[in-house]
């Protein structure tokens, strides 16, 4: 039986709970492909279901990892083939990510541009995904639209920045530092506002002339809810991904945001059917990948790489809120070879 090395915890709590494990390389059901793992990266949800905080308490993989790049090991029974073995390929997965192999459904996959290294691949299909499903699958963007994007400079918020500028839609961010900002004006977004010191709901309002925002991207929750509802516009969209605030609302939202006509919609991408993930993968591979593709249009934001190794480290960075971009984790040394 081949064996292979996972980073496991036995029970949940902080990043020293992590640790190297072998248990055994799992092998593709129906359609399904093995993955022979180079680099994964970091999440919020990674950090959730390590303490267990996770809104879904049910995980179809106890090993972390919601993306990988890496290269087609084999095919299960019942694929196509669109990726023979030995293509190099990122995925967007249900877990398993942080291990040097990871099983995800064919139509899962993503071909990795050619002139991407797998530690800068394997930024995009969690982060981009997310993004474009907010935009385009959840919040309806249209061109000429304002979109203000909370963690401007996160993985999900670096990608709506330009996928927003994109769809000829005017992205507005919002972030805690002065470097943070000047990255998501780097990106393009026509308006930075550091939440720490300034309120941002009077500064959007400023910006649009009285007017607000179409849409928008929340991951923080409660403690916004009143800044979000007062500076929506009028039929705006208030798109809810994320509770790293909090998930507690007190006052009136549900007559402000009826007085602005408001929608609150809420997404989770994780939990989401096979069927729509697939979906999701095609649409993007038509409509985003080809800007990545051609190197400088669109391009993932890479923060740092930690080894497997250094597993917990990489947990408390991201814990520590500093990244700009993703945090990515090296599971092998990437060769020349690996690249063609």
């Amino acid at each position: 039986m081949h064996k292979m090395k996972v980073v496991y915890f036995d029970e949940p709590g902080g990043p020293e709970n992590l640790y190297i494990k072998e248990i055994p390389r799992p092998e593709p059901k129906d359609r399904e492909v093995l993955i022979k793992v180079f680099a994964t990266a970091l999440n919020r949800s990674d950090l959730l279901q390590r303490q267990q905080k996770h809104p879904s308490t049910k995980f179809e993989n106890e090993v972390l990892g919601l993306e990988a790049a890496g290269t087609v090991v084999n095919l299960g029974p019942g694929c196509r083939g669109i990726f023979p073995v030995g293509a190099r390929v990122m995925a967007l997965l249900s877990g398993g990510g942080y291990g040097e192999y990871v099983i995800t459904p064919e139509d899962q996959l993503m071909p990795i541009p050619s002139h991407m290294t797998f530690t800068q691949a394997t930024a995009i299909p969690e982060a981009w995904l997310t993004a474009y499903q907010l935009l385009h699958l959840v919040a309806k963007l249209r061109e000429g639209e304002r979109v203000l994007i909370h963690a401007g400079a996160s993985g999900v918020g670096t990608a709506a920045i330009q996928l927003s500028q994109l769809a000829k839609a005017i992205p507005i961010a919002t972030a805690g530092t002065p470097e943070k900002l000047h990255l998501c004006a780097e990106l393009g977004a026509a308006a930075v506002f550091n939440y720490n010191v300034e309120d941002f709901s009077e500064k959007v309002l400023q910006f649009t002339g009285g007017e607000g925002v179409h849409v928008i991207l929340d991951c923080i929750g409660g403690s916004y809810w009143e800044k979000n509802v007062k500076c929506l516009a009028v039929d705006g969209r208030w798109v809810l991904y994320g509770l790293l605030g909090t998930s507690d609302v007190h006052g009136d939202i549900l007559k402000q945001l009826l007085f602005k006509r408001g929608s609150l919609l809420t997404t989770l991408l994780r939990s989401r059917p096979l069927k729509y993930k697939a979906e999701l993968v095609r649409a993007f591979i038509e409509n985003v990948l080809p800007h990545i593709v051609h190197e400088g249009k669109l391009r993932p934001i890479v923060d740092s790489t930690f080894p497997m190794e250094k597993i917990a480290d990489a947990h408390r960075y991201m814990e520590s809120n500093r990244n700009k971009g993703k945090i990515i984790i090296e599971v092998r040394k990437e060769k020349p070879s690996d690249l063609q």
